[in-house]
C-alpha cells in the first residue's frame, strides 16, 4: 500500500486521500466534507454513472464495473483494487450498498486502509439483531418485549413464547434490514406459516434463517437519536428525529426534533444510547432506531452508519456530522460534549425520488429541465443537473430537500414554499405527492405514526 505523503505526516492525518465508495448525492455530499477538510478524493463509478457531475470534481476517477451494482459498488474486491491503483488511504462507505458489512470493512483495515466508519466487531454486533438487543439491554436502552434469543425450531416453544408476549406479535430476520424480513402475526392460528414464509426470505435475503419475536406496537412513532463516537471514549448524541412518514417501512419525510416529545423523557434514553457505544467500543456516527408509544421508547436497531436524513439534525443541531465522522477515523478527538450541543429551531426533509407519484414505479430517463429552491433556512443536497440521465439500476432516491425555521409550523410553510420551487421535468417524480402531504391536517398537527402514510394513501385512492 502507498506510504502515507509528507502532507498527512505533517497535519498528523493517518490519510489524506478518500475513495467514496458509492454514488448519487451522498457520494457529492461527501466529496464536499472532504474537500473543506482540505482531503483529495477519489470518485468510483459503474458503467451507468459514468456522467455524474461528482466524477469531474473529484480529484481522481475509476470505472470499477458494470452497471449492476452486484458487479461494481457491491464488489469489495474492486473497490479495493481501486484504492490501491489511486493511492487513497481511507474509504467512506456513505450509506447503503457496503456500508454496513462487516465483513468489508474489516478487509478494508486488513488492507492497511482506514475504513470510515466503526470498527467492525461493531457492525457485527448491530447487524445481529439478537445481539444488537442484548448489548442494548445490558446497557441500560429500553427494548421491545421479547426475548434476545432466536426462535428455537420446535413448534410448542415457539407458541408458548408469542403467549407470553401477548398477541399481535411481530417475527423478524435476525440479520434483517430496510424492512424486509418481518411478518406481523394477530393469532396463533397465522403464527407457523408466518414464521416458515419469514425464515425462507431471510435465508434468501440475508443468508441466514434466524429468526426472533417481539411485541407489535400498535401505534407507534419512529424517532431515531444520533450519536458521535471518538476512539477516545468520548460520546454525544445529537438531539432526536422523527421518521415516522413510510411507506412499506421506506422512509419518505423525517423532522428535527420529533415533535411532542419532552427533554425529561428523551434525554435519559440519549445518554443510555451513548453508553451502549462505549460498552461496544464504537466510533464515528451511528443513529439508534426506536418505536415510541405512550410516553416509552423501544429500542429496534441501530444503524451503523451514515443515515439519509442526517441533514435535520445537521440544521438544528449546527452540527456537520459527515465531517465529525472523518475527523473521528483520522483517529481526532471529539470537539463536542454533552453540555455543548444544543439543538435550535425545526427542520424537515423531503425524499424526492424519480418514480410515479401515485403508483410509486420507477421512473428513469433524461432530466430536461431542473428549478431548485433558494433562499434563507432552504437546502439541496443533490448530484442531478439538466440534462442528467436517471439510472434504472439504483435506488429511485434523487435528491433531498430540507428546510430549517424558528418554529416547526414555519418550517411546514417553508417546505410548502421549497416544493412549489422545485420543478424536475423530463421523468416523473414523487413532488405532486410530497406537496399533497405537507397540506395534511394531521400531519400538521404532528398526529400522525407510522401507520399513517399507508392509511392516507388508500384514502387517496378510494377518493
Amino acid at each position: 500500500m502507498p506510504e502515507p505523503s509528507e502532507h498527512s505526516l505533517a497535519t498528523g492525518r493517518r490519510f489524506d486521500t478518500v475513495l467514496i465508495a458509492n454514488r448519487g448525492e451522498i457520494a457529492a455530499r461527501i466529496q464536499r466534507a472532504c474537500r473543506e477538510l482540505g482531503l483529495k478524493t477519489v470518485a468510483i463509478c459503474s458503467e451507468a454513472d459514468r456522467q455524474a457531475p461528482y466524477i469531474n470534481t473529484a480529484d481522481s476517477f475509476l470505472c470499477i464495473g458494470p452497471s449492476i451494482a452486484g458487479k461494481s459498488y457491491l464488489n469489495p474486491d474492486a473497490i479495493l483494487l481501486a484504492a490501491r491503483l489511486t493511492g487513497a488511504g481511507a474509504i467512506h462507505p456513505g450509506y447503503g450498498f457496503l456500508s454496513e458489512n462487516a465483513a468489508f470493512a474489516d478487509a478494508v483495515e486488513k488492507a492497511g486502509l482506514i475504513f470510515i466508519g466503526p470498527p467492525a466487531s461493531s457492525i457485527a454486533i448491530m447487524g445481529d439483531k439478537i445481539a444488537a438487543k442484548r448489548a442494548m439491554m445490558a446497557a441500560g436502552v429500553p427494548c421491545v418485549p421479547g426475548p434476545d434469543t432466536a426462535l428455537p425450531d420446535d413448534p410448542a416453544s415457539v407458541e408458548r413464547i408469542a403467549f407470553e408476549i401477548g398477541y399481535p406479535v411481530i417475527v423478524k430476520a435476525a440479520g434483517g434490514g430496510g424492512g424486509r424480513g418481518m411478518r406481523v402475526v394477530a393469532k396463533a392460528e397465522q403464527l407457523h406459516e408466518a414464521i416458515a414464509l419469514t425464515r425462507e426470505e431471510a435465508r434468501k435475503a440475508f443468508g441466514s434463517p434466524s429468526l426472533y419475536m417481539e411485541k407489535f406496537l400498535q401505534h407507534p412513532r419512529h424517532i431515531e437519536i444520533q450519536v458521535i463516537c471518538d476512539d477516545h471514549g468520548n460520546a454525544v448524541w445529537l438531539g432526536h428525529r422523527d421518521c415516522s412518514m413510510q411507506r412499506r417501512h421506506q422512509k419518505v419525510v423525517e423532522e428535527a426534533p420529533a415533535p411532542g416529545i419532552a427533554p425529561e423523557i428523551i434525554q435519559p434514553v440519549g445518554m443510555a444510547c451513548v453508553e451502549a457505544c462505549r460498552q461496544i467500543g464504537y466510533r464515528g456516527v451511528g443513529t439508534f432506531e426506536f418505536l415510541y408509544e405512550v410516553g416509552a421508547f423501544y429500542f429496534i436497531e441501530m444503524n451503523t452508519r451514515l443515515q439519509v436524513e442526517h441533514p435535520v439534525t445537521e440544521m438544528t443541531s449546527g452540527v456537520d456530522i459527515v465531517r465529525a465522522q472523518i475527523k473521528a477515523a483520522e483517529g481526532q478527538v471529539l470537539e463536542l460534549t454533552q453540555d455543548g450541543v444544543t439543538c435550535d429551531g425545526h427542520s424537515f426533509e423531503c425524499r424526492i425520488n424519480a418514480e410515479d407519484p401515485d403508483t410509486f414505479l420507477p421512473s428513469a430517463g433524461v432530466i430536461t429541465r431542473l428549478a431548485l429552491p433558494e433562499g434563507p433556512g432552504i437546502r439541496v443536497d443533490t448530484h442531478i443537473h439538466a440534462g442528467y440521465k436517471v439510472s434504472p439500476y439504483y435506488d429511485s432516491l434523487i435528491a433531498k430537500l430540507i428546510v430549517h425555521a424558528p418554529t416547526r409550523a414555519q418550517a411546514m410553510a417553508r417546505m410548502c414554499e421549497a416544493l412549489a420551487g422545485t420543478e424536475i421535468e423530463g421523468i416523473a417524480t414523487n413532488i405532486p405527492f410530497l406537496r399533497a402531504l405537507f397540506e395534511d391536517h394531521a400531519f400538521a398537527r404532528g398526529e400522525t405514526d407510522i401507520h399513517y402514510l399507508e392509511q392516507w394513501l388508500k384514502l387517496r385512492r378510494v377518493a
